[in-house]
C-alpha cells in the first residue's frame, strides 16, 4: 500500500502523522511524506505583475518544510514504516491531487483545520478539495475534541 501523508507546519498535520504511526499497515506498505511550498505574494509587485516572494523568503520556506519532512520521516522510520519525502510547489490542493495521481497512491492521509461557514468559503479547504478530486481514498484526521457534541478525541474512540 502506498500512503501519501500531507503535512504543513500545523498541529492538524501532526495528528495525521501520529495517526499513521499508530496504525498497522499491510506488509510492504510505504509512505510518501509531502509538504507543499505555496508562492508567497510580494508587497512590491505592481498591479499587472505576478506576485513573487523574495529569494530569501522562498529559501527559508523551503528550509522549514524540508526540516518538517525530515522530522516526519524520522518518526515514521522509528516505528518501522518505510518512507520517503517530497517537497512540491504550487497550490496545495492541486499539488496533492497531482502527486497522488503520479505516484499511484492508494491513500492520502491529511489533517483538517476544521474551518466552517464563512471561513471555509473565504479561505478554501485543502482537505475538501483533495477528498473531492483525489484518484484514491482520503483519510482526513479531524481535530481532537472538536465542538460540543462533535467527534471525541481519537484516543477515546479507539480504546
Amino acid at each position: 500500500m502506498k500512503i501519501l501523508i500531507a503535512l504543513d507546519a500545523s498541529t492538524h498535520s501532526e495528528r495525521a502523522l501520529s495517526f499513521v504511526t499508530r496504525m498497522r499497515w499491510p506488509a510492504g506498505s510505504r509512505t510518501i511524506v509531502v509538504s507543499v511550498v505555496q508562492p508567497v505574494a510580494s508587497a512590491v509587485a505592481g498591479p499587472y505583475e505576478p506576485p513573487v516572494a523574495s529569494r530569501e523568503v522562498a529559501e527559508e520556506q523551503h528550509r522549514q518544510l524540508q526540516a518538517l519532512i525530515a522530522r516526519a520521516e524520522g518518526t515514521l522510520r522509528e516505528t518501522g514504516i518505510s518512507t520517503e519525502g517530497r517537497l512540491a510547489e504550487g497550490d496545495p490542493r492541486e499539488a496533492l491531487v497531482q502527486l497522488a495521481r503520479s505516484e499511484g497512491a492508494d491513500l492520502i492521509v491529511m489533517g483538517s483545520r476544521g474551518r466552517t461557514g464563512i471561513a471555509k468559503l473565504m479561505l478554501g479547504s485543502v482537505s475538501s478539495h483533495v477528498v473531492t478530486h483525489a484518484p484514491c481514498s482520503v483519510l482526513v484526521v479531524k481535530q481532537a475534541g472538536g465542538s460540543p457534541g462533535g467527534p471525541k478525541p481519537l484516543k477515546e474512540e479507539m480504546s
